[in-house]
């Protein structure tokens, strides 16, 4: 059994984009457990935008992450020591333990979940907290009916992928943004989707329009920007728009809605949410998105840093869009 902990804390607040500067790691020594404790190997850690909001001071839906703190996160991993009757070794589970190899907990906050089905990774993924914020989004904020056109950012990643699979399974005509020619192609071959946009091509807009020629129903934004201004150009009359994130701006760069006269034009119904105001629908999302793993139905691809010195980097790369699919940190040789 390991003595130390790696951690790596929040050691300054970024102004604009990021920086390594901005982490600190460091090593903590292990304490004996007392009853009722267990203590956890994590064997993956998620990377995820929200965390980059986070490390803001500024006034938010949730505290930001304080100074010298260990940096927020779930984690996946495995029990390897209790005092807790209701945890045994070798119990898999997923937590928010953050940015660290180890968690000590007296089980708040912990789940087991069955690794023999669906990979571990994934209940940090796509049957996680972005697939719960997919399902969600789609069937709740947009609420598609068969034979629309739902339109989705970031479609290669952890929930947009998910949004355009659900979609595809409730009979919709299904168009992905993505950047660059690699994940367009995996979007429509591997993913299915009908139709994928590569907003890096320099012609956004005229490419939307050729994808959705009978213009957009639903829209699942996980960028903002001009992404999300050459949508709403392209939106039919009542059109639904589930707001998730905006990664577009999250390094400090302004955003600016270029034409919010259309929300009145085509009478539009924007909705942002956040899912962690929604637990509630948690265990049917994640038991409807386990089986439809489990069954192969649903397909996930995953970035995989190694080690968990590599978290800021990866961190860093994933703001900017250089992951595919699921950013994750494999903490465990």
């Amino acid at each position: 059994m390991a003595e130390i902990n790696h951690q790596i804390l929040l050691a300054s607040r970024p102004t604009g984009a990021v920086s390594a500067e901005n982490f600190r790691l460091v090593e903590t020594p292990l304490p004996p457990l007392v009853e009722g404790q267990f203590r956890v190997r994590n064997h993956f850690l998620s990377l995820d935008p929200y965390m980059r909001g986070r490390m803001n001071e500024t006034k938010s839906y949730t505290a930001c992450q304080a100074l010298n703190e260990v940096m927020v996160g779930a984690t996946a991993g495995k029990v390897v020591e209790s005092r807790n009757p209701a945890w045994s070794v070798g119990d898999t589970v997923t937590a928010g333990f953050g940015w660290q190899e180890y968690g000590t907990t007296d089980g708040a906050g912990v789940k087991k979940v069955d690794a023999s089905r669906v990979p571990l990774s994934a209940y940090i993924g796509c049957v996680g907290m972005p697939g719960a914020t997919a399902w969600y989004g789609l069937l709740h904020v947009c609420k598609p009916v068969a034979g629309e056109t739902v339109v989705v950012s970031a479609a290669s990643g952890a929930v947009g992928s998910v949004v355009g699979q659900l979609a595809k399974k409730h009979g919709c005509r299904v168009v992905g943004i993505a950047g660059g020619a690699d994940k367009c192609r995996y979007v429509v071959d591997e993913l299915g989707f009908d139709a994928c946009v590569d907003y890096k091509a320099g012609a956004l807009e005229a490419d939307l329009k050729a994808a959705a020629p009978s213009g957009i129903d639903c829209y699942f934004d996980n960028v903002g920007g001009v992404v999300l201004d050459a949508v709403m150009a392209d939106m039919n009359a009542f059109g639904r728009i589930a707001i998730c994130g905006a990664i577009s701006g999250y390094d400090g760069h302004p955003m600016i809605m270029a034409n919010p006269r259309l929300i009145l034009v085509s009478r539009l119904r924007i909705e942002g949410f956040i899912i962690s105001e929604h637990l509630d629908v948690w265990p049917q999302a994640h038991a409807e998105l386990g089986e439809m793993v489990a069954s192969g139905a649903l397909k996930f691809r995953e970035s995989i840093a190694q080690g968990l010195a590599s978290a800021p980097v990866a961190f860093m790369g994933m703001l900017k869009g250089h992951n595919f699919g699921k950013q994750l940190v494999k903490l465990i040789p």
